[in-house]
């Protein structure tokens, strides 16, 4: 098979690195891809969002499959596009990707078939939110309703810091078109956990949990990020957990889009927070988590092209997924300064030191090829990922690797997977 994967971060470069170890993949392309993909696949110049481009691509190689990794071009149609030429594509179609593209039509959803998740209110107008939050209990969450890479939450302690937000989502429109629409959320307490699952429609099969961290600091300080780190699996998802989510939330949620007319073929991740009163539905992504896919897949036992073919296929229910009885930790290596302002194009050294080395992996985020060899080009550079026998060995792993790699402005978290000292 000839096989195209849309997107340039490091859960593309986990998802080609998976793919190239399938006996079907003869070619891999990936637009446009980054420094590390460009291992396994020929990187080509085409943004995620030439819709266009990529459907005359696709059908000029004659490419088998098309796997859409990011969020803004499913968001976006993509899918609609390539299946509008009769193109083999992986990933939901528009009607379906609003469930992680509005975060008010997703809670709409959880509340019309009753799938748990924080109590909330939808705001197009910023003076009626701001009446609301004089009502409300504080902490408190404000959500941009569309897509802000990862970004567009913010917590508020007092009314005042709430004020602030709205003005700052609403009207400055700091995450862009994003914050023309607000949902206002009840906090909630708990740990949180990511469920990635494959979806066919009607089927759905959950892959093994993980754990991101968000913020930017040690000790969840800072500033909300795309994801500093992860962990697979999380010893806080228990079967209890595992089966009040089967009945509850995974299957009522695919069941709950075919509802509405709006079949799910593709990914859908399941941000969960396990409350005092049960789990509850954070938010929904319609794709592969970023860092999560980077510990979640080299646990998985499948072929992953196998997997794709049956979500497009309706046929998941003939899959049966696996995964190993081990763990896996990612530390995210970004650019000091990350979120906000940082330099690019600094030389990286270091790759050699994982070659030959089983269980250890480093993928590329935001890195290009330049006379200077490999160099920084983004804000997460690189994810090192580690496996072992246990969770506390992994991190052990992890944490040695990270000391392989060299750029100017290093940074990450010292404390990613932590939590499990706790388990």
């Amino acid at each position: 098979m000839k096989i195209l994967i849309v997107g340039s971060g490091g859960r593309e470069h986990a998802i080609a690195w998976k793919v190239a170890q399938s006996p079907k993949a003869d070619k891999i392309y990936c637009a446009p891809g980054n420094a590390g993909i460009a291992e396994y696949a020929e990187c080509v110049d085409i943004g995620a969002m030439e819709f266009e481009k990529l459907v005359a691509f696709a059908k000029e190689k004659e490419i088998d499959l098309t796997i859409i990794g990011m969020d803004d071009p499913l968001v976006g149609g993509v899918v609609d596009a390539f299946e509008a030429e009769g193109l083999r594509v992986f990933g939901p179609r528009k009607n379906a990707a609003i469930l992680e593209g509005s975060k008010a039509f997703s809670k709409d959803l959880m509340k019309k078939y009753h799938i748990p998740t924080a109590g909330y209110e939808n705001f197009d107008d910023p003076q009626e939110a701001i009446a609301y939050l004089k009502t409300a209990a504080f902490p408190i969450v404000l959500k941009a309703d569309g897509l802000a890479l990862g970004k567009g939450v913010l917590i508020c302690n007092t009314l005042e810091e709430a004020e602030e937000g709205v003005k700052a989502i609403m009207l400055d429109k700091q995450f862009g078109s994003a914050g023309n629409r607000l949902v206002v959320e009840e906090f909630m307490t708990g740990r949180e956990v990511s469920v990635l699952s494959f979806v066919d429609g009607k089927t759905i099969k959950t892959m093994t949990s993980a754990q991101d961290h968000k913020r930017a600091g040690d000790g969840d300080t800072g500033l909300n990020t795309g994801g500093m780190g992860t962990f697979s699996p999380s010893p806080f998802y228990t079967k209890e957990v595992d089966d009040f989510c089967n009945q509850y939330v995974y299957q009522a949620s695919v069941d709950a889009m075919a509802s509405e007319g709006r079949e799910f073929k593709g990914i859908i991740f399941f941000g969960l927070m396990l409350t005092d009163n049960g789990p509850k539905v954070l938010e929904y992504n319609a794709r592969f988590g970023d860092p999560e896919a980077q510990v979640v897949l080299p646990r998985m036992k499948n072929d992953i092209v196998d997997v794709f073919e049956a979500c497009i296929d309706g046929t998941l229910d003939q899959i049966d997924l696996q995964f190993e009885d081990n763990a896996a930790v990612c530390v995210v290596l970004a650019s000091d300064g990350y979120p906000v302002k940082y330099d690019k194009g600094l030389p990286i050294s270091g790759f050699d030191n994982f070659k030959d080395k089983e269980g250890y992996y480093v993928f590329h985020a935001g890195t290009k090829t330049s006379e200077k060899g490999i160099v920084t080009n983004g804000g997460r550079v690189l994810g090192v990922t580690a496996k072992g026998t246990d969770l506390k060995e992994a991190r052990a792993n992890a944490y040695k690797a990270v000391d392989w790699i060299t750029f100017d402005n290093k940074y990450y978290r010292n404390d990613i997977g932590k939590a499990i000292d706790e388990a």
